[in-house]
């Protein structure tokens, strides 16, 4: 009986700390054929009480996957790897064009509007989500923000 409940336990706390952060409007770059990167962006909420930190993600269509960040360098902004990202307990971090997102290098596929592709995330509790976000075509989402880079910035 002390080893089912304990189990139990066991159990219910790991699926608690997995649901504490929740993953919404994720999506990732279309980008056009040939171009070798993307990037996916969503928001993640951690709805625990403790700092939750995003330490890896991962895909099958990128050799490479990293978490980066953007920064002002002299009036430049470049993109930058960065080791993880930080979820404040209660907080919603975003993953947006401009700012923090996850890159996709060395794509191994084409990716196509309307397309789906696999992403997983890992966590400093040690869980992992695994997502399927669809592809979009961020220019024609009707909002410049959405915008990697606009006109006055220059990319690296």
């Amino acid at each position: 009986m002390k080893k089912i409940l304990l189990t139990t336990i066991l159990l219910a706390a790991s699926h608690f700390t997995y649901a504490d952060v929740i993953i919404e409007s994720a999506y990732v770059r279309a980008v056009p054929p040939g171009q070798m990167n993307s990037a996916a962006f969503m928001q993640l909420k951690n709805k625990g009480e403790h700092e939750i930190t995003l330490t890896k993600a991962s895909s099958d269509v990128a050799k490479n996957v990293e978490l980066h960040t953007h920064i002002n360098d002299n009036g430049i902004m470049r993109m930058r790897k960065i080791n993880d990202i930080k979820v404040p307990a209660g907080k919603i971090i975003s993953l947006q064009p401009g700012g923090m997102h996850i890159m996709l290098i060395g794509l191994t596929r084409n990716l196509n509007i309307g397309d789906n592709i696999g992403l997983s995330l890992e966590f400093s509790d040690g869980t992992q989500q695994s997502l399927e976000i669809p592809v979009k075509d961020i220019m024609s989402m009707g909002n410049t923000h959405h915008m990697m880079h606009t006109p006055e910035t220059k990319a690296e």
